[in-house]
């Protein structure tokens, strides 16, 4: 927008100074007043039939949506919105990080932005409480962090997510994986084999579950467990999404994930779905997929498949003391499989090992591996090349397939060699 910020700034305070906030207005009633302002002034300032358009959408959105963010929000090629402050903002489009030319009036208009979202979500965020995660009404995942934690002023992170959930088809086409895996995974969920999904940060964990998701037969009862609600989860009619919920000011009302998973076993799911688990909540998921509700579905953050094993260990450790070797015997109990996302270093987002869980082995969980990424080299304009192969090693538990109704591919050997587990 080339109209002058000083300009706008100066017409959007004379607008708000003549508003009746006693009086509720119409999203229709408050553009059309605005309208009539930037047209009286337009004359004035000389401004074109776009900038009059743009001078109207960004009061508005600084009425009734996030200011000068939302032209971000409103941007379906930007994923994540970073503002390190009201003056200092960033985005990422297609995996490269700009700075973003245009910056919040003052700290009290972030402050303000922070608590209208934190409001429509009843979450709430103060110094006392000065971290806390929240969604928007799209559903993006939103962290926020105040001084004095944050040092520089208020941070806000916003991570998207795309209006249509991405499918497997989608993540075939992008590179994620190959068709074979995704044939053999759309296999395992329908057999409800139990996955768990590892990655880093921004690796496409949620996305990747949300894909794996619409593979689940449509006729069963599902309970999504989430610390922020994000998962789109649209094939399953009989659904029940559950959501975490913080202290009050007074420190009561906090509703946990292990609260969540525990209430969520005596409302007849047939699998239950936890977003992402962070901590002693792993105790709690592991206990029920081992308590009948297979086809389970939860996602970790680890930079590997045995590394996550290694973070559930410990995730498990902080619920209760029980001896190691006890709870390696849950893990291996628990989980059939392992799929690790990679954000790779031409910022695309790769599957790169699928592991099978075949049970212990000198005190320890033991995988083999069933898929690894190869890398082949670099295009000439720098994208990684390569693909997900197919290990040749047969699936360790057939029995539960057999149980299902489910049969492999033809690809598939079943009856390949027993390989070395990693």
């Amino acid at each position: 927008m080339q109209a002058g910020n000083a300009a706008v700034v100066q017409l959007k305070q004379h607008i708000k100074d003549r508003l009746d906030f006693s009086m509720t207005m119409s999203d229709e009633q408050l553009r059309e007043c605005i309208e009539q302002h930037v047209f009286e002034a337009a004359a004035a300032e000389g401004w074109t039939s776009n900038e009059i358009g743009a001078v109207v959408k960004r009061i508005f959105d600084s009425f009734r949506g996030l200011d000068i963010l939302q032209p971000l929000i409103d941007d379906p090629t930007v994923t994540e919105i970073m503002v390190n402050g009201h003056q200092d903002i960033f985005f990422e489009r297609q995996g490269r990080v700009e700075r973003y030319p245009y910056t919040l009036e003052s700290a009290e208009k972030l402050e303000d932005l922070i608590q209208m979202i934190v409001a429509k979500v009843n979450r709430i965020v103060n110094q006392a409480s000065p971290v806390v995660d929240a969604r928007l009404e799209d559903g993006s995942r939103v962290n926020i962090v105040l001084p004095p934690v944050s040092l520089a002023g208020a941070t806000l992170t916003i991570r998207k997510f795309p209006e249509k959930p991405m499918e497997m088809a989608d993540l075939i086409r992008f590179g994620s994986l190959t068709e074979q895996a995704a044939e053999l995974l759309q296999i395992l969920v329908e057999a409800g084999f139990n996955l768990f999904i590892g990655g880093g940060t921004g690796s496409g964990k949620t996305t990747f579950l949300n894909a794996l998701s619409a593979f689940i037969p449509p006729h069963e009862r599902i309970i999504t467990i989430e610390d922020s609600a994000e998962l789109q989860i649209c094939t399953i009619p009989n659904l029940v999404r559950l959501e975490t919920r913080n202290a009050n000011t007074e420190g009561r009302g906090e509703i946990t994930m292990r609260e969540l998973i525990r209430s969520s076993l005596r409302m007849r799911p047939n699998r239950i779905i936890v977003g992402e688990v962070r901590g002693a909540e792993a105790l709690d998921m592991l206990s029920a997929m081992n308590t009948g509700h297979d086809g389970s579905l939860s996602t970790g953050h680890g930079n590997s498949s045995k590394d996550m094993l290694s973070r559930l260990e410990t995730m498990v450790l902080s619920a209760a003391p029980l001896p190691i070797e006890v709870i390696r015997k849950q893990i291996a109990s628990a989980l059939d499989i392992l799929v690790h996302i990679s954000r790779m270093r031409d910022r695309t987002r790769k599957i790169t090992e699928i592991h099978q869980v075949i049970g212990m082995k000198d005190g320890e969980v033991e995988l083999q591996p069933l898929f690894r990424f190869v890398e082949s080299g670099e295009s000439e304009e720098g994208n990684l090349l390569g693909e997900l192969v197919y290990t040749g090693e047969k699936l360790w538990n057939e029995a539960k397939l057999r149980m299902a109704g489910k049969t492999l591919p033809p690809w598939f050997e079943t009856h390949s060699k027993e390989g070395e587990a990693v």
